[in-house]
This record gives structure tokens, C-alpha cells and sequence, in this order.
């Protein structure tokens, strides 16, 4: 750290992105990307025309791809917000809807960037633990006069709350913004769009990254009220109003056409999931109901860390999380079904020496 880093920022704790070795080939299975290649609507598009392009800016306001996401989800462009990557979403919103008055609510083990962006906006936070279960308890959210942010599905758990425990902490909380990060709702989950119309408070988060196989795209968008939206819009046109490339432009529209292509890749990912989880179960782990591109899992014969370890050895990254609640566990992002395949027998051969 410099000196010349202003105080306030003295004690931020940086969110760590899940590791991207290169010191081999591994099979990861660390940061929740989709094994499969963009469609081949997006490679057509990405073309010599294109690139010819870079030499102009891309559209601030992104006009077509809110065009289709709005057809898409059945809502008006006026309600689509878009984002270099959902993490600018979540940025922009602890900056918008919250201050050293308004605090913020969210799920003491859920993703790791929103203390972060706490912390860095000096937002009084306070952290909910779950369940004995692991899963999210709506009734702590309800009439909590406080943003709320909650991922759904959680992650690293993969648990999901309903839509009427979603609607409960939207009623009692009128006055505050309710974010409902969906990274990883296309794997089984529960959408809260359909909500927006009916409760003006609500902010639901989405991605590129996951369903969509454009992690390194950097391409996010949030649905919800026109005010919401125009809040956010305020917010990126006063720092990086071009803050999405045309080459993401490009690609995103392009993926937006081919959604049955996307649709589909997600069903082979909830079906790869289901038998990596009887085939976890089946070697004695514990699996939490999961309805993301990964699982929660751990086994008494062995350590969180030391299976982890264990399996980067043998060429197979999962993310390990030292939090003392969840530190038993190992987050398993699902891969192709030749990946799982390799990744249980790494896991059989570690349990094994046990």
C-alpha cells in the first residue's frame, strides 16, 4: 500500500477472485463458467466488421440489446439497465440506494463482494447468518428498513428462496430497495421479474457470465422500475457512460437471438448436475440442494482444504472458502459431463487414501 492512498480506504479488504493458475492444465471447476463455448451466433457476429468498428465508440445507452432483453423478459426497455458484468450492478447500487444513513442488509455466507462494496461506500451493513440448513430465512429481511440484497440461488450454497418469501420482504420494506442478484438463476431457479411491475422497490441483477458463457465478456444487466433504472443510469453516466465495449455490444445481441441455444446448454448443465450430486451422495458426502452451475458439498473423512488441496493436485480446481461455518465445505462448479466424470474419479482416488 502507498502513502498515498487516501485513509479511508487504509483498512478495505479487496474481494479475491477464485485463482486462474497457469502453471498447468487443470479442469476447473473453481469459478462457475459454463463449460460450453458461446453459440455460433455470437462468433458470427464477432467479425471482421465488427473489429473494423473498434476505431468508434459503442452506444452509451446500449439501444438494441435492451431492445431484445426487453422482449426477451417481457418488459420495457425503459425497465433494462446494462453493466460491465453484474458486479457493476451490485456496485452502482450500494452507491445509489445506500449511505452512512441507509444501511444494507444481506446474508452473512453469500457472495463476497458485498461487504466489499459496503466497506468501500462506508455503509452501515449488518450480515444475517442462515439457517442451521445453510438456506436464507426471509423473515429476517421482512421490515428490516434497510437495502436487502440477497443472491437467489445463494451462492456458494446454491439454495434458493420462493417468490412469496421474495414478495414478503418486498411488503414490508416500501421505502428501501430489494436486489435480488440472479447470476445463477437459469439453472433451475426462480425468477423475481415478474414482480417488477408490481412493487417499484425491486432490483433483480443478471449476467452474461454463467447461463450465458460470456464470463470473459463482461456483460451484465438489472430489470426493475423506470426510476430504479434511471437511478442507475445517473449513476454510469456520471462516471464511465461507455462502459460497454461494441465487441460486448455485438456478442450480447447475438446471444439474446440464439436463447434457445443458451437454454439448452443449461439443461445439460442441471441434468450433469443432478448425477454429480447421486454420485457425491453415493461416496458419502453431504450436497446442499443446489439450483445453480455448482454444488455445496463435504465429507466427515476429509477437510474442506485438504480435498481441495488433494484435487489441485491431481489437475482438478473447486473453490474452498476458509469461513468457519462453510470451511468443511468445497464449491464444485459443473462442467461437462467428461469433466464430472474426471472429477470423481480425482475425488474417489483422494477419499481413498483416507
Amino acid at each position: 500500500m502507498s502513502r498515498f492512498l487516501s485513509p479511508r480506504f487504509a483498512a478495505l479488504e479487496a474481494y479475491t477472485p477464485g485463482e486462474q493458475p497457469r502453471d498447468q492444465q487443470y479442469i476447473k471447476l473453481n469459478t462457475n463458467e459454463s463449460p460450453y463455448p458461446p453459440s455460433p451466433e455470437v462468433f458470427e457476429r464477432l467479425n471482421k466488421d465488427e473489429i473494423e468498428r473498434l476505431n468508434l465508440y459503442p452506444d452509451p445507452e446500449g439501444k438494441v440489446l435492451k431492445e431484445k432483453l426487453a422482449k426477451l423478459y417481457g418488459v420495457g426497455k425503459e425497465n433494462i439497465f446494462l453493466s460491465n458484468g453484474s458486479d457493476d450492478i451490485l456496485n452502482f447500487a450500494f452507491m445509489a440506494f445506500c449511505d452512512e444513513e441507509r444501511g444494507v442488509a444481506f446474508p452473512e455466507i453469500s457472495y463476497g463482494f458485498y461487504p466489499v462494496y459496503a466497506d468501500l461506500y462506508h455503509v452501515p451493513h449488518v450480515k444475517i447468518p442462515l439457517k442451521l440448513d445453510y438456506s436464507v430465512d426471509y423473515k429476517d429481511y421482512c421490515g428490516i428498513e434497510k437495502m436487502v440484497v440477497i443472491a437467489n440461488p445463494n451462492a456458494p450454497t446454491g439454495m434458493e428462496i420462493g417468490l412469496f418469501e421474495i414478495e414478503e420482504i418486498l411488503k414490508s420494506n416500501p421505502n428501501h430497495v430489494v436486489l435480488m442478484d440472479e447470476a445463477y438463476v437459469d439453472f433451475g431457479g426462480a425468477s423475481a421479474v415478474g414482480l417488477i411491475e408490481k412493487y417499484p422497490n425491486l432490483l433483480v441483477s443478471m449476467t452474461f457470465s454463467k447461463s450465458r458463457s460470456m464470463a470473459g465478456a463482461r456483460l451484465g444487466f438489472a430489470i426493475a422500475s423506470k426510476g430504479i433504472i434511471e437511478d442507475l443510469e445517473k449513476i454510469k453516466f456520471s462516471t464511465n457512460p461507455y462502459n460497454i465495449n461494441r465487441l460486448t455490444l455485438a456478442a450480447g445481441e447475438a446471444a439474446v437471438d440464439s436463447d434457445g441455444y443458451y437454454k439448452d446448454n443449461a439443461k445439460k448443465i442441471i441434468a450433469t448436475r443432478e448425477k454429480t450430486v447421486e454420485a457425491l451422495k453415493a461416496l458419502g458426502f453431504t450436497v446442499l440442494d443446489s439450483k445453480a452451475n455448482f454444488v455445496f458439498a463435504k465429507n466427515n473423512k476429509i477437510t474442506g482444504a485438504d480435498l481441495y488441496t488433494q484435487l489441485k493436485k491431481k489437475g482438478v480446481l473447486v473453490r474452498h472458502f476458509e469461513k468457519e461455518k462453510i470451511k468443511d465445505f468445497v464449491r464444485i462448479t459443473i462442467g461437462t459431463e467428461e469433466q464430472m466424470e474426471v472429477f470423481l474419479q480425482k475425488t474417489t482416488e483422494v477419499l481413498a487414501q483416507r
